[in-house]
């Protein structure tokens, strides 16, 4: 069992500005540590088979340049690679919008790892949704980040899971319900949503991603 309130605390959470390629971007920026040394929490991200045990089977030309798709989710291209401290790839989902995933590691004064993902889209896009569907979208993306940090911290831990199953389970739904009402007032702060509608965003989120969870 994961530890709800201590996950939820671990990791920051803000909307930036990082840029994509096409222009100015607005992104999700998630920050935590763990307890491992960079070399460690570089190969869960980077080495195949690692990947597969806690993101998903990874298949294609893993270098800079080359392309690649997770299953059931993602495909995109690697675009920079600085082991042991940067892994940048475009990250599309289906027919969706080009977007871009950065993973930026730095190791800490206690050995451990500060493990920061940056997902930036088009500023533009972004906001524009945001305008006319309100922030449920977003709010609900970083709900996903959030599992994904939480499935990592496990995988170091040596947690014994199925990452094509877990998000499935009774705790996981109440982990990103939870997530859901952390980015609420991030994201608030970020387009001066107004009380009620950041509250209905944040039911949408919960709801869209996590049904059984809704209320």
């Amino acid at each position: 069992m994961i530890d709800i309130v201590h996950q939820i605390n671990a990791t920051h959470r803000e909307i930036g500005d990082q840029a994509v390629a096409t222009g100015a971007g607005r992104s999700l920026l998630l920050r935590r540590t763990y307890s491992y040394p960079i070399e460690d929490v570089w190969s869960a991200c980077t080495d195949p088979e690692r990947l597969s045990r806690w993101l998903g089977p990874i298949e294609g030309d893993l270098r800079v340049g080359g392309r690649f798709q997770l299953k059931d989710n993602a495909g995109g291209e690697i675009l920079r690679c600085e082991e042991p401290r940067l892994i940048k790839v475009t990250w599309v989902l289906g027919e969706g919008m080009p977007t871009e995933v950065e993973v930026r590691l730095t190791p800490d004064d206690d050995g451990g790892t500060l493990f920061e993902l940056e997902h930036a889209s088009p500023a533009e896009i972004v906001d524009e949704l945001v305008r006319t569907y309100g922030p449920g979208g977003t709010i609900g993306i970083g709900g996903g980040w959030d599992l994904t940090l939480v499935a990592l911290g496990m995988f170091l831990n040596s947690v014994s899971f199925d990452c094509a199953t877990w998000e499935d389970t009774p705790e996981a739904k109440k982990f990103a319900a939870a997530s859901c009402h952390a980015w609420a007032p991030v994201v608030q702060a970020t387009w001066g949503t107004s009380d009620d509608d950041i509250a209905a965003a944040t039911a949408f989120a919960v709801q869209h991603y996590f049904p059984e969870t809704a209320h």
